[in-house]
């Protein structure tokens, strides 16, 4: 026994896999191409538990009338037809009312008399003249089996094939799907159901919304630094070291036997992808910290080759702690088990190995690009005038002053 986290799509199937073949065959054929692609499956070990929807295990028995005898005998088909449709169909025919409560008028032959196909002979049917016609003159019972429900899908003939994958989800309709383009005729149609309609439909889009994060991120950093050289050195010198830690861990596994970094490793799913658009935001500000470091002391004169050796020291304390916090937050996601681990697992590898390695190597990275790239801000400072070296324009000019000489009395001077 093993446990299923129920999709969190309202509707869903219960499986992972949800693999729907359609077409205008009939259902028998469909089951049929979809049995083999199961059991190919099945041998191949991509499923721990799976099944088929369609079920044709129901047993049905038909009335089936002889025309020539009907018209032999003169018997109007439209009435043998009511006879039958009162005898064992349930429909109600009225009401009536006792002590004030409505109840149906079903009629009905009774429960005794029908309990298998056979007594159904034994049922009379009008004839001319109302005479009463035994069933079995003119009908006989054939028996058949037949599938419980015809299910549909796009308006065509379906066969679902649900399965717990022992594989990556992708790897599994991967597999179905190669399978189906061998097995398969031309006017078959495969479509998908709940968590695999969405990686089908959705997991493909990854590559658009994390080229359009990382273009958002940019144009940000960019209006922050009013300049497009430091936000190319913060996401160059990040994001690409970042992505390859979280590789390691979606993709570096061992190709033969068992290892026990088995458990350390997940796949390229739609949980990994959440995490890697996650670490983009989460890996740059390191490049941030450094960066805006370098510019403010190329500002208050330093080299830059010295601002930034001073930035990296300097910035080391913060980009540790809050990297540390990061780490720390998402490493008892690597730990989970039991029911929905994988997607717990998956997102937890990705950012708890993208921010370790990105890290590390953005400390190296990041100086040297700047190094290379970056504009010296410390010559705008210099082109800016002193103005504490310049003085003010003064009129030496002596003005024509009248002569003062001293007052006799001791009040002051007095003009001459």
């Amino acid at each position: 026994m093993f446990p299923i986290m129920p999709s969190a799509l309202p509707g869903a199937d219960n499986f992972p896999v949800s693999f729907v073949i359609t077409s205008t065959a009939d259902q028998e054929r469909i089951l049929e191409f979809a049995r083999e692609i199961f059991g190919k499956a099945m041998k191949a070990h991509i499923f721990q538990f799976g099944d088929i929807d369609t079920k044709i295990d129901q047993p049905q028995s038909a009335i089936v009338f002889d025309h020539d005898k009907v018209a032999a005998l003169g018997l109007d088909m439209q009435q043998v037809g009511a006879d039958l449709s009162a005898s064992i169909g349930g429909n109600y025919v009225n009401r009536f009312n006792i002590e004030g409560r409505s109840y149906k008028v079903i009629p009905q032959i009774k429960r005794v008399d029908r309990l298998n196909p056979e007594q159904l002979e034994n049922i009379y049917v009008s004839g001319p003249n109302n005479q009463l016609i035994p069933l079995s003159t003119v009908a006989s019972i054939k028996h058949k089996t037949v599938a419980r429900s015809l299910n549909r899908m796009q308006q065509l003939n379906a066969v679902t094939i649900s399965a717990v994958p022992a594989v990556s989800l992708d790897a599994a309709l991967k597999f179905l799907e190669n399978e189906a383009r061998n097995v398969l005729p031309k006017g078959y149609v495969l479509d998908y159901i709940g968590e695999s309609r969405q990686l089908r439909s959705e997991g493909s889009k990854f590559l658009g919304v994390f080229l359009l994060s990382l273009v958002l991120i940019f144009l940000v950093l960019a209006a922050q630094f009013n300049s497009f050289r430091d936000p190319f050195i913060i996401l160059l010198g990040s994001v690409p070291l970042a992505m390859f830690g979280a590789g390691l861990f979606m993709f570096l596994k061992i190709p033969f036997g068992q290892f026990f970094t088995d458990k350390w490793t997940t796949s390229f799913n739609i949980y990994s992808q959440v995490g890697l658009v996650t670490l983009v935001g989460l890996v740059s500000k390191n490049g941030i910290l450094i960066v805006q470091f370098a510019n403010q002391l190329q500002r208050e004169g330093l080299e830059k080759l010295a601002a930034v050796a001073q930035a990296a020291r300097i910035r080391l304390r913060p980009i540790m702690m809050t990297s540390v916090a990061t780490v720390a937050g998402h490493f008892p996601l690597t730990l989970v088990t039991g029911a929905g681990a994988a997607a717990r697992n998956s997102i937890g590898l990705v950012l708890v190995g993208g921010m370790t390695i990105g890290t590390i190597f953005t400390l190296f990275i990041v100086p040297s690009l700047y190094m290379l790239i970056a504009k010296e801000h410390h010559e705008k400072s210099l082109m800016e005038p002193d103005l504490e070296g310049v003085t003010e324009d003064v009129d030496l000019t002596p003005e024509m002053v009248p002569a003062l000489t001293p007052d006799g009395n001791g009040n002051g001077w007095k003009k001459a």
